[in-house]
C-alpha cells in the first residue's frame, strides 16, 4: 500500500467512526429517554440541547487547553528560527500561519489545537527546541500542520466532547434510577408496565455499554490520525528520518510533562503520561505504539 494510499484508507474509516460516534450517541440519549418513560420527542429536545453544550465547549476548547498547559504565545522576535520553521512548512502545505505558543518544561513534545485552519495553534515544549536537531523539529512541526490541514483538531475536539457527553448522560441515568425512579413508581406504569421495564433493563444496559464504545471509538479515531498525520508530514518535509528520529528521541526521554494529564495526553504528538507499555495499554491508548510509527516511516 502507497502512501497515498493509506491517507485515502485512514480517511475513510475515520469519516465511517465518526458517524458510527455520532449515532451512538443520538441512539444512546433516545434509549435513555424512552427508559426513564419519556415522550420519544423529548430525546430529540434533550439532543438539541446537547448538541447546543457541544458547540459552546468546542468553541472555547483550545483556549481552555492552552490555559490547562500554561503555554503562551510566541511572537516572530522572540524565537524567530522556531518561527522561520512553522512559516517554511505553512508555505510548502498552503496553509495559513498558525499561532505559535511555548510551554517552559524540559520534556520534549508539542500538539496542535484549535477549531480550523484559520483558528489555529502549534504549541511545542522548550524542551523539544533543546533536545531536537532542525530536521527532527521540522519533521515534528510538519506533523501537527498536518494534523491542522486535515482538520483533525476539529475531530478530537468533538471527539473529546462526545465522549465526556456520554458519560455525563450515563451518569446522570444512573443517578435518576437510583433516586428518582424508585420514588415515582406512577412513571413506571405510565410507561407501559413490562413495556416499560424492558425499557428501563435495555437503557441501564446503553448506560454500562455506550461509554465503553465511545472511548473505543475515539481511540481508534484518534489511532488513524496519528498514523495519516505521520504519513502527511514524511511527504510535507520528504523527509521521513527527521520525525522517525524525533520520534525515538520524544519518547525514550525520561522526564515527566508536569502539565500533561489524561484530558490532554491525546493531543501531544506522543503519549506524555510515560504509561507502562502492555498490550491492555496499547488497547486502550490514543496513540499507535511509537516502534510501529517508526518502522512505517522508514518503510516510506
Amino acid at each position: 500500500m502507497t502512501v497515498y494510499q493509506q491517507i485515502d484508507s485512514n480517511k475513510f474509516r475515520t469519516l465511517l467512526l465518526t458517524v458510527l460516534f455520532i449515532v451512538l450517541v443520538g441512539a444512546f440519549v433516545e434509549i435513555l429517554v424512552l427508559g426513564m418513560g419519556g415522550d420519544p420527542w423529548a430525546g430529540v429536545v434533550v439532543l438539541l440541547a446537547v448538541a447546543a453544550y457541544a458547540l459552546f465547549s468546542y468553541r472555547f476548547s483550545d483556549a481552555i487547553v492552552l490555559r490547562i498547559s500554561g503555554a503562551k504565545e510566541v511572537k516572530h522576535d522572540e524565537n524567530p528560527d522556531l518561527y522561520h520553521i512553522v512559516e517554511n512548512l505553512c508555505i510548502g502545505a498552503g496553509l495559513p500561519m498558525p499561532k505559535v505558543y511555548l510551554i517552559e518544561d524540559s520534556a520534549p513534545n508539542a500538539f496542535a489545537t484549535g477549531r480550523d485552519p484559520e483558528h489555529a495553534t502549534v504549541v511545542v515544549t522548550s524542551g523539544l527546541l533543546q533536545k531536537l536537531e532542525r530536521l527532527e523539529l521540522e519533521g515534528v512541526i510538519a506533523h501537527e500542520l498536518s494534523h491542522i490541514k486535515s482538520y483533525d483538531i476539529r475531530l478530537m475536539s468533538l471527539a473529546v466532547l462526545l465522549v465526556g457527553i456520554v458519560a455525563l448522560l450515563a451518569d446522570l441515568f444512573f443517578r435518576y434510577t437510583w433516586y428518582g425512579a424508585g420514588a415515582r413508581p406512577s412513571n413506571r406504569r405510565r410507561g407501559g408496565g413490562g413495556g416499560g421495564a424492558i425499557l428501563l433493563i435495555i437503557a441501564l444496559i446503553a448506560a454500562i455499554i455506550a461509554p465503553i464504545a465511545a472511548q473505543f471509538i475515539r481511540f481508534a479515531i484518534s489511532r488513524r490520525r496519528e498514523s495519516l498525520a505521520d504519513a502527511s508530514a514524511a511527504l510535507l518535509t520528504r523527509y521521513p528520518e527527521g520525525l522517525a528520529r524525533a520520534l525515538e528521541k520524544i519518547s525514550a526521554d525520561k522526564e515527566p510533562l508536569e502539565v500533561a494529564n489524561k484530558a490532554t495526553a491525546h493531543l501531544f504528538i506522543v503519549n506524555p503520561l510515560h504509561e507502562h507499555q502492555s498490550w491492555l495499554n496499547n488497547l486502550f491508548s490514543t496513540h499507535p505504539p511509537v516502534e510501529e510509527r517508526i518502522a512505517a516511516l522508514r518503510a516510506m
